[in-house]
């Protein structure tokens, strides 16, 4: 029997009906949301807080750097590519009218291929756009110099990165050269120039144009202002108890490249055959302790300054190789009896690298950098350089010096974390020769793409 179906309330088919067609308009808009539709570029900022314009329209950008993009359509974003690399972004900071990007380290450069290259690229699931926009490396940076205190006519190699092309330097008191640098062409991990004649004494930074951009060095090159000692008439060694005398100092030309500068410190002197195993305090040298460094150094390093900024320098010559055992401690004051890893000291042992020992050997004299924050008194917490300077007129007996140590070492002390790795001490008749102490600043200008 066939059966009749009738619908007693047709308003009832009709609201059902009604309540599909809206669900089914959702759904698609839904869809096309999460397709998202057309995108459009219209202009690129660079953020930067440290700037006195810290959203400023740019043509370029440099690696690392952090973008805001404008334009329509970024609702349903799901892929940005900076010259064809795959870029990620925190969808927290999109919305339909702007983004944040930040260019990502691993973008290739000179290696993008040529149709991607000085592009970005946004897709989402059906549309994408593309906008030329120049991608440029990071700003080159100096990491180290060989010597910071060269004599006029010898050759320096400066360290860093992005050290590409480099065209001039200029150095302490406006002197320019042009000619004669060569550069790590590859890597552009370093360049070498000639110290010229006329570089002002009163020190300061070198600056380098390279094709990556302008680069300063720390203000710390040929700072003679800062020196506390040279043994040349610069400050006075102090001559006490087993202290080593003006009368174990030696003058005789050493060093290939950079040499010698008058008289020096050996830090073991010519009577001494070889240090014993396991004595601290082997060798001792001291300034007078009549030095005021808060009259010195503050007209160029104000007390303020934080230590991170301030640093020990010296001038090193180690003629064959250095490994296994021994050690220069140096003390901001003479308070200490020897072995310490702890207080107003830091001991420098150059043979320990990444944990294993690796002979240290210099060719002529190259400086060596401290920054005072790596005192152990100094490396955890915010200190300035008033606290050293409070440090040393506080004490009784204010001479600054250097230890030779040959005493066994433990990893840990070293590299200041937990290691059960040890470096028993042995005989040792090494020759290690200082030269030029002094105090310098680690400030470093910057270059702004944009200058103000």
């Amino acid at each position: 029997m066939k059966e009749n179906i009738r619908i007693k309330n047709p308003w009832s088919y009709l609201s059902l009906l009604g309540l599909m067609v809206i669900t089914l308009l959702f759904t698609s808009c839904e869809k096309d949301d999460d397709e998202g539709g057309m995108i459009t570029i219209s202009k690129i900022y660079l953020e930067d807080v440290n700037s006195t314009v810290p959203d400023r329209e740019v043509s370029f950008a440099r690696l690392g750097q952090l973008l805001r993009i404008e334009g329509s359509g970024f609702t349903g974003l799901k892929r940005v590519y900076i010259n064809g690399f795959q870029t990620t972004f925190n969808p927290v900071y999109v919305s339909d009218t702007s983004m944040l990007v930040r260019i990502s380290g691993d973008t290739p450069i000179t290696e993008a291929e040529e149709d991607v290259r000085n592009t970005i690229r946004l897709a989402n699931s059906s549309n994408e756009t593309i906008i030329s926009f120049e991608i440029r490396s990071s700003p080159p940076t100096i990491t180290n110099i060989s010597n910071t205190l060269p004599n006029p006519g010898e050759e320096i190699t400066v360290y860093g990165t992005g050290l590409i092309e480099v065209s001039k330097v200029v150095f302490p008191g406006d002197v320019e050269v042009t000619s004669g640098i060569t550069f790590d062409e590859e890597e552009g991990e370093f360049f070498t120039v000639t110290m010229p004649e006329g570089v002002s004494e009163s020190g300061g930074s070198i600056y380098a144009e390279t094709a990556n951009g302008g680069v300063y060095s720390p203000a710390y090159f040929n700072f003679k202002d800062g020196v506390l000692l040279n043994f040349d008439g610069m400050g006075s060694i102090g001559e006490f108890g087993n202290t080593i005398r003006q009368t174990d100092l030696e003058s005789a030309s050493i060093g290939e490249g950079n040499v010698s500068q008058g008289t020096y410190v050996p830090h073991r002197p010519a009577s001494v055959a070889s240090f014993d195993a396991g004595k601290n305090r082997a060798s001792e040298v001291f300034t007078s302790g009549n030095e005021s460094w808060r009259t010195q150094l503050t007209p160029n390093i104000p007390a303020s300054t934080p230590l991170d900024e301030v640093a020990f320098q010296f001038d090193i010559y180690v003629p064959e190789a250095w490994e296994g055992s021994g050690f220069l401690k140096i003390l901001l004051i003479n308070n200490f009896n020897g072995g310490e890893w702890t207080g107003g000291v830091y001991n420098y042992v150059p043979w320990i690298v990444d944990g294993e020992v690796e002979a240290f050997q210099t060719t002529g004299w190259t400086t060596v950098t401290i920054p005072l924050n790596d005192f152990y008194s100094y490396e955890d917490g915010d200190y300035t350089f008033e606290d050293v300077l409070a440090y040393r007129e506080a004490a009784t007996y204010k001479n600054f010096g250097i230890f030779f140590e040959n005493s066994d070492i433990k990893l840990s002390d070293v590299i200041r974390g937990s290691s059960d790795v040890e470096f028993p001490s042995s005989s040792t008749s090494v020759s290690v020769y200082t030269d030029n102490w002094r105090i310098v600043s680690l400030e470093t200008p910057t270059v702004s793409d944009f200058p103000d």
